[in-house]
């Protein structure tokens, strides 16, 4: 025996049963007042016996309605909960996430992470604020952004941290320029170099000074910019050399030679202490922690 029973119908049978009346369901219900009554003479056509006895005053289910109403509540709640459920996870992989990146990560991480989320969520959307680790930090310090991608984020109680992978640091030259004929090149050499480094508002230029004061550099540094790239523009026009993370994509116009012994700066995943990840953020948390353990993100 075949029935056709929806849970249109079931859940309109226990809002008139909890209720006692036609109209405190149907507001109940979000239905009018109609519409109820005709999903509950369905189930009764349907189940071929009266579920409700009818009076002025108020509607009193009869023994078959008592017994349905005992038997079905707790399976309905139960399933309500399943299709919830599957509901929240069908709709966590739709919407926006933003995310804020400090400018070697935007060009040199980002763009293959969009994309891979890209093919695996179509539904999600990645708004991501390219800017210097300064304002990455204080954008998921105020909320403005579901996580940051930072440089070696300074110890503080304001973040939760990940460090996903390390970026070494290299030398950029031009290929005529004599530190372009070793293999590699070691600290030491860049004393009396004209340098072009990246400004204070970088992650890495802390890092870049903490390095050649370890190697007893006392650093030439002739320009300082905003950006890898015009730092990049200045080297080819012969104005010094740079040093660089690999993974700001330098051009291949210049030579670019591995700093020895090897310095790398931390890339770190950070989101806001007292704030966990929504369950969207986290899916592209741990997409680009993938990324960096399978190597997908590093240039080649």
């Amino acid at each position: 025996m075949s029935m056709n029973i929806s849970l249109r119908q079931l859940r309109a049978f226990l809002a008139v049963a909890r209720q006692r009346h036609f109209r405190r369901a149907a507001e109940h219900l979000h239905l009018s007042q109609p519409a109820v009554s005709r999903h509950i003479a369905d189930l009764e056509a349907e189940l071929g016996v009266r579920l409700f006895d009818r009076s002025t005053r108020e509607v009193v289910p009869t023994e078959a309605g008592r017994y349905l109403e005992s038997a079905i509540e707790r399976v309905l709640d139960e399933l309500e909960g399943v299709l919830g459920h599957l509901h929240s996870e069908g709709e966590r992989r739709r919407g926006k996430i933003r995310i804020a990146s400090v400018p070697t990560l935007s060009a040199g991480l980002m763009p293959a992470c969009i994309a891979d989320c890209a093919r695996e969520y179509p539904e999600l959307t990645i708004q991501l604020h390219d800017q210097a680790q300064t304002l990455v930090l204080d954008s998921v310090r105020g909320g403005e952004v579901d996580f940051g991608i930072a440089i070696d984020p300074p110890e503080s109680g304001d973040f939760d941290a990940e460090t996903i992978m390390r970026d070494p640091f290299c030398l950029a030259c031009r290929p005529d320029h004599p530190l372009a004929r070793q293999k590699s090149v070691s600290w030491k050499k860049l004393q009396g170099q004209p340098l072009i480094l990246l400004d204070y508002s970088s992650g890495s230029r802390r890092l870049i000074d903490h390095a050649l004061l370890k190697y007893g550099v006392d650093p030439h540094v002739v320009q300082q910019t905003g950006h890898t790239h015009t730092a990049f523009r200045m080297v080819e026009a012969g104005l010094g050399v740079t040093i660089t993370p690999a993974l700001s994509s330098p051009p291949s116009t210049l030579a670019i030679r591995p700093l020895t012994p090897a310095e790398q700066r931390a890339v770190t995943l950070i989101h806001r202490r007292q704030r966990s990840l929504s369950p969207l953020a986290a899916l592209v948390w741990n997409r680009l922690r993938e990324l960096a353990k399978t190597g997908t993100l590093t240039p080649h």
